[in-house]
């Protein structure tokens, strides 16, 4: 990425999240640029990363190698074709709108080079994971280019099939609600144990740190993982148990089933 030129339209949070992150991993100013409507948005991120903004995205784009489209899904149409008259062929599109297609930012830019990508919110503190996948039309270096940009906030993984996508946002595109949501109810269940609120607070975020770290440390999986802190007639095992009995893993199966269906509806609409 040394000899990079990145311009990044729209420059909300995920954006200023990976221009941070390329910035930290020694990225000049000078190959940065953002675009977008918001006066107030291109001040803090102009003030915050030195780097040059734009109110107008094709004045941005002009002499980049890769552009990022960083706009919401509903806002992608109208931002492709506006972009359409200003593109260079080799000009590389890096997308981060949930929804989008290939085909149809195709049908919109024409004929581009296009890795589509789905990040997920730990982005903003350098914590992402993102799933990648790119048209044919994009050669190996710039693959290498949306590599790393991407594993500027965390890390990227390379997709086959384009559909896969929609797997990816059911499991960690909208992953880190649910463990929010587990979060919750577990300071929830602590303060109904006899717990203060914050120190329930604070074991259920820190344990779902710790295990984590944990997991993404361990040469072993989750299930043995889980099986080492199990032990026979144990309080683990006894959660566990009632977990199960309420059909856990199979409610976890419906809950994703149910993201990546919804995935696959938005793309529908979003793509006409």
């Amino acid at each position: 990425m040394s000899n990079t030129r990145i311009a990044f339209i729209g420059a909300g949070n995920m954006a200023a999240s990976l221009i941070g992150g390329l910035r930290a991993k020694g990225l000049d100013a000078a190959q940065i640029r953002a675009s977008d409507p918001g006066a107030d948005t291109r001040a803090r991120v102009s003030a915050e990363h030195g780097i040059e903004t734009f109110a107008d995205n094709a004045e941005a784009i002009q002499g980049v190698d890769v552009i990022v489209l960083a706009v919401k899904p509903q806002a992608m149409k109208a931002v492709c074709e506006s972009l359409r008259p200003s593109l260079q062929p080799q000009q590389l599109v890096v997308s981060i709108a949930a929804g989008i297609t290939c085909a149809s930012m195709n049908s919109w830019l024409g004929a581009q080079p296009i890795v589509r990508c789905m990040p997920n919110t730990p982005a903003l503190v350098s914590q992402g994971v993102s799933g990648l996948y790119a048209t044919a039309e994009v050669s190996a270096e710039q693959r290498n280019q949306a590599q790393e940009l991407l594993s500027a906030v965390g890390i990227a993984l390379w997709l086959e099939q384009e559909q896969q996508l929609d797997a990816v946002t059911a499991v960690s595109g909208s992953g880190p609600a649910y463990f929010f949501l587990l979060i919750e109810a577990m300071t929830a269940a602590g303060v109904k144990l006899g717990l203060p609120q914050d120190i329930a607070k604070q074991l259920s975020e820190r344990t779902a740190l710790g295990a984590a770290h944990m997991a993404v440390a361990s040469d072993v999986d989750a299930a043995e993982l889980r099986r080492r802190v199990t032990s026979p007639g144990g309080t683990t095992q006894a959660a566990i148990e009632s977990f199960q009995a309420g059909g856990f893993e199979a409610l976890v199966e419906k809950a994703l089933g149910a993201a990546a269906h919804r995935s696959a509806e938005l793309a529908e609409q979003l793509g006409k």
